[in-house]
C-alpha cells in the first residue's frame, strides 16, 4: 500500500510539473493569471506529397530532414490508406514555409500540413483519398475550419512549390464537400472580368504571376500551363461569385496575426 500510494504521488507531482512547464511566465510582469482564454486554432489544410519513394522514407525525412533542413508536417497518409500523426495538431510543423494565401503569410502558425505518400508522378490510389476525406472530415469537424479552407502546398507557394500536382484529385474532394472548385453549368465570364483580380480574390499572390498560373492550373485543369484563357476566365469567374468561394472564405486578418509561441 505504501508502495502504490508513493507511486500515486510521483506521478501526481509529475503531472503538476508537466502542467506548469506549459505556462510561460515573463518575469518582467506580475502574472495575475485569466481564464478567458483557449488556444490558437487552424484555420487552413494544406495538403502535399512527399516526393519520395515510400511512406517509409518519408517518416524518416519528415522526423530528422532534406536537403533545406528541418522539415515536418502534421500528418502522413499511405498509399494503402494508413495515416500517421507526427505533430500534435496544436503545435506549428515546418510544413508550408514562405507563401501567402489571401490575407495569411506565416502559414505555419495558421495551417495543418497533411503530406501524402506520393513521388509527384503518378495517380492517387482511392484508398489514399478515401482514407484523406476522413480525416479532412475530422479535422474540419473538430477545429471548426471551412471546409474550402483545403488547398495544395503550390497554391500558397506558386512557382516555388509544385504539390499535391496535376495528379491530386480535387474535384473528388470537392464532391466529398472539401475545397473549391467551378460550378459544372458556370457561365463564361463576362466582358471585362479582371482575372487577376479574380485570382487574387481566391486566394493565390501575384507576386510571381507565372507560378500562380501553374499553381491554378495544377488544381483545376491538370496541366502545367501558365497562361491564362477564356476557360481559366470562366472558372475564376465561377469560383469568385457569391454562390462560389466568395470573399466570406477568406480568413479574416486577424486570424493571421496571431502571436508565435
Amino acid at each position: 500500500m505504501k508502495k502504490n500510494l508513493a507511486l500515486l504521488s510521483m506521478i501526481a507531482a509529475c503531472i503538476a510539473l508537466s502542467s506548469c512547464a506549459t505556462v510561460q511566465k515573463n518575469p518582467l510582469a506580475t502574472w495575475v493569471p485569466s481564464k478567458n482564454h483557449d488556444i490558437r486554432k487552424p484555420v487552413l489544410i494544406v495538403v502535399h506529397f512527399t516526393e519520395e519513394d515510400s511512406a517509409q522514407q518519408a517518416l524518416d525525412t519528415l522526423r530528422s530532414q532534406n536537403s533545406g533542413g528541418k522539415v515536418s508536417a502534421h500528418y502522413l497518409i499511405g498509399k494503402d490508406g494508413t495515416r500517421y500523426q507526427l505533430v500534435d495538431d496544436r503545435k506549428r510543423a515546418w510544413q508550408a514555409g514562405a507563401g501567402r494565401w489571401g490575407t495569411m503569410t506565416d502559414l505555419n502558425s495558421t495551417s495543418l500540413g497533411i503530406e501524402i505518400d506520393n513521388n509527384g508522378h503518378e495517380p492517387y490510389p482511392d484508398a489514399q483519398i478515401d482514407s484523406l476525406l476522413v480525416l479532412l472530415d475530422d479535422l474540419c469537424r473538430r477545429w471548426n475550419i471551412p471546409r474550402t479552407q483545403v488547398i495544395g502546398h503550390a497554391d500558397l507557394a506558386p512557382g516555388r512549390k509544385p504539390d499535391p500536382g496535376k495528379f491530386f484529385p480535387w474535384k473528388r474532394l470537392h464532391d466529398a464537400g472539401f475545397g473549391i472548385w467551378p460550378a459544372d453549368d458556370a457561365p463564361p465570364a463576362p466582358q471585362g472580368f479582371d482575372v487577376w483580380r479574380a485570382m487574387a480574390q481566391v486566394g493565390y499572390s501575384l507576386k510571381d504571376r507565372a507560378g500562380a498560373v501553374r499553381a491554378f492550373h495544377q488544381h483545376f485543369r491538370g496541366d502545367d500551363g501558365d497562361v491564362l484563357d477564356a476557360e481559366d476566365a470562366r472558372i475564376l469567374y465561377s469560383l469568385t461569385q457569391p454562390e462560389g468561394i466568395g470573399t466570406e472564405a477568406q480568413p479574416q486578418a486577424a486570424d493571421t496575426q496571431a502571436p508565435t509561441q
